[in-house]
């Protein structure tokens, strides 16, 4: 339901603060019309057509003081982003003159928008459903060619087709139950409890398709947190600019010159990369080194993959032992690096020590065995999803849990089915499935969350 204040007309800055080209001012509601005109000098706007954008100047209608020039573009209901009337006015970029534009409309009779209220009332007014309105922050915040493709999937509602159609298929096998039930005289228990079992097992297989997208959906949307480690001097922050494309870290022969954890995000062919470059990890009596390298092994545990590098021109140190056994358990590429010089480190003699993936032997001085180091990052994570560009991914964080959830409740008739539980018992479990599926799309979303999903959006969007 919309509350009284929901059907305000809301008023809101669209573009990030700042100097800038042009500013966009958004209204949205039955009356933002006729609130635009009132502060609009050039055509009427209430007379305009619908998707049409026009040029004129605005006024203060009290001081009859003109603030900006400036274009206003038209949108009414029902085909717009809200389904309610919209105007745009686009001002000159600039924190005075969009501000004061913005004062100027609340004070005609608008109210300003909370955050992420243009995007809950398209929501409210069934423009969207809530999986298609996390893919507009997904959208904003895509780091990547690829990460915007799995939003702009979401936001065509491919997810919430694929979890709507499961429901359809569980309500479908829910009503024939409750006839089971009504009418036993027509059923027998056998019979139910055959329908009930194929359906779980057959929605429980889809489900776990999707769950099996989740640390894919999860990195393209967030990143991959990846620490780049080894001892001092052995090119990690060399490494780090290549990636970068630019010299971010300081880069020098002097040992110990990293003494910070330094983060910054990359694409590396369509992988985000949250790239954490580490100080080198090894003993010292330096206490802000000592604070670097504690910092470097924090770093180390949270992250979802390790690159790590050795300088293959000395011969294998303690310390090199010491990353290696680190980080066995953890997903890692190790680099042999300084090919250009004379070897002292090779992989047969990794594989010796136990490590079983193959090293790549790399100059990063001289840009030589990098983009191997790239492929392989797209191969660990990724495998064949250049081919499957047009799949579901389930991305965030509500969603999963929401399939993990509706997973379990299906387990619970499975095992009810399989230990004779009645009939009426084992519906339960089904219809909370049926429940969890329809939290995800905003069909079964309590109001509680649609507010603090929504909040979590920027002022105006």
């Amino acid at each position: 339901m919309l509350s009284v204040t929901e059907y305000d007309t809301i008023a809101a800055i669209s573009t990030p603060p700042g100097e800038g080209a042009i500013s966009i001012v958004r209204l949205s509601g039955e009356d933002a019309i006729k609130i635009a005109n009132q502060v609009f000098r050039g055509k009427n706007l209430t007379k305009v057509a619908s998707h049409t954008i026009h040029y004129g100047h605005i006024i203060d209608p009290t001081t009859k003081q003109e603030l900006d020039e400036v274009m206003a573009s038209v949108m009414r209901t029902p085909k717009t982003f809200t389904r309610e009337d919209i105007v745009e006015i686009n001002c000159h970029g600039g924190i005075v003159p969009t501000n004061k534009i913005l004062q100027l409309l609340l004070a005609n009779g608008a109210r300003l928008a909370e955050p992420g209220e243009f995007t809950k009332r398209a929501f409210l007014n069934g423009r969207i459903d809530l999986t298609q309105a996390e893919s507009v922050m997904d959208l904003i915040r895509a780091k990547t060619d690829r990460s915007m493709q799995v939003a702009l999937n979401q936001l065509d509602g491919n997810l919430q087709h694929l979890i709507h159609h499961l429901r359809q298929d569980i309500s479908d096998v829910l009503v024939q139950v409750e006839v089971n039930i009504d009418y036993p005289e027509y059923d027998e228990d056998e019979v139910t409890a055959k329908l009930l079992m194929e359906k779980a097992i057959e929605v429980k297989a889809r489900i776990q398709q999707l769950l099996a997208t989740a640390q894919q959906g999860k990195i393209l949307r967030d990143g991959l947190a990846t620490a780049i480690i080894g001892r001092p001097n052995v090119g990690k922050s060399s490494l780090l600019n290549y990636l970068l494309q630019e010299d971010k870290a300081i880069v020098t022969d002097v040992a110990g010159t990293t003494r910070d954890v330094l983060e910054e995000y990359v694409n590396v062919q369509g992988v985000p990369l949250k790239l954490i470059d580490t100080a080198g990890i090894h003993e010292t009596d330096d206490k802000v080194e000592k604070i670097g390298v504690e910092r470097s092994k924090k770093a180390l545990s949270g992250a979802d993959l390790i690159i790590l590098v050795l300088d293959a021109s000395e011969p294998l140190t303690a310390e090199d032992r010491e990353l290696l056994e680190m980080t066995r358990e953890q997903k890692r590429i190790i680099i042999l690096n300084k090919s250009d010089l004379p070897q002292k480190i090779s992989p047969e003699q990794l594989a010796r020590l136990g490590v079983t993936e193959d090293p790549i032997v790399a100059s990063v001085k001289d840009n030589q065995g990098i983009a191997a180091v790239e492929q392989e990052i797209k191969t660990l994570f990724f495998g064949g999803i250049e081919n499957r560009q047009q799949d579901v991914l389930v991305s965030n964080n509500r969603q999963i849990g929401l399939l993990e959830q509706a997973e379990v409740a299906l387990d619970s008739v499975i095992s009810g089915l399989n230990a004779n539980m009645p009939i009426d018992l084992v519906q339960i479990d089904m219809t909370t499935c049926w429940e969890k599926l329809g939290e995800i799309t905003g069909e079964n979303a309590p109001d509680e969350l649609i507010t603090q999903l929504f909040s979590q959006f920027c002022l105006g969007k």
